[in-house]
């Protein structure tokens, strides 16, 4: 199976680490790391995650298109209409599209989630709409060739169920037992439904300036959705 993972400057980390990871478990499998010129990126903790590939070199027709999202870099990638485009292109030949967290707002701006639902990190998900895409409030949502996950830590979940979806359950199974994957949140507050309300307005003042929502607004304008 033929990966290919889209890097931008400050994406999140764990965001690619997770699925692939997970991905590495089923046999054959062939990850590349496409940026827009090879080398090192920066991801949002200052780990820095080699590109093996740039859109013209990497993978045209892969498998698995992969695009992880992030916060303030996130954004900034919704501005490079350059990198939309490769997504775009890419997207169309892949026989797979799926992005983790946020990185869902750039399959939608790329054109790749109109008339599909999809997953997204909660304080973003309902921008989807403005991309044509259908929010959908779960930590993994399948809908035809098109797979979503959720928050950060929702991309072992995704990768996991992949697993499962594209080598067999009994190797999803496997896979979540060699990695000890047996979560126990210690507070229990990891959705915006089940957090008090103090610590729900602490999230949302941070996220306002760390996730600023608007340039999704502005992304969709730029390329042409109607809304």
């Amino acid at each position: 199976m033929r990966i290919l993972a889209i890097l931008f400057p400050r994406f999140t980390a764990i965001d690619l680490i997770g699925p692939t990871q997970t991905w590495m478990f089923m046999p054959n499998v062939q990850i590349q790391m496409a940026a827009a010129h090879p080398g090192p990126v920066p991801t949002d903790i200052g780990l820095t995650i080699n590109a093996t590939h740039d859109f013209s070199t990497c993978f045209q027709e892969p498998d698995v298109l992969l695009v992880p999202g992030g916060a303030r870099g996130l954004f900034e990638a919704l501005k490079d209409d350059s990198l939309i485009e490769h997504i775009a292109r890419i997207g169309a030949k892949a026989d797979w599209v799926t992005s983790v967290c946020n990185g869902s707002l750039l399959l939608g701006a790329a054109g790749l989630l109109r008339g599909y639902k999809a997953g997204c990190y909660w304080y973003s998900r309902d921008y989807l709409r403005h991309f044509g895409a259908e929010p959908v409030n779960e930590r993994v949502v399948i809908d035809r060739n098109r797979a979503t996950g959720g928050g950060m830590t929702a991309g072992i979940d995704f990768g996991l169920s992949m697993v499962g979806h594209w080598a067999g359950e009994s190797v999803g199974q496997v896979a979540e037992l060699v990695m000890e994957y047996a979560p126990q949140p210690p507070f229990g507050v990891g959705r915006p439904e089940l957090a008090p309300p103090n610590v729900l307005t602490m999230a949302n003042q941070i996220l306002a300036d760390e996730m600023p929502n608007s340039i999704a607004l502005e992304t969709a304008r730029r390329r042409g959705f109607g809304y």
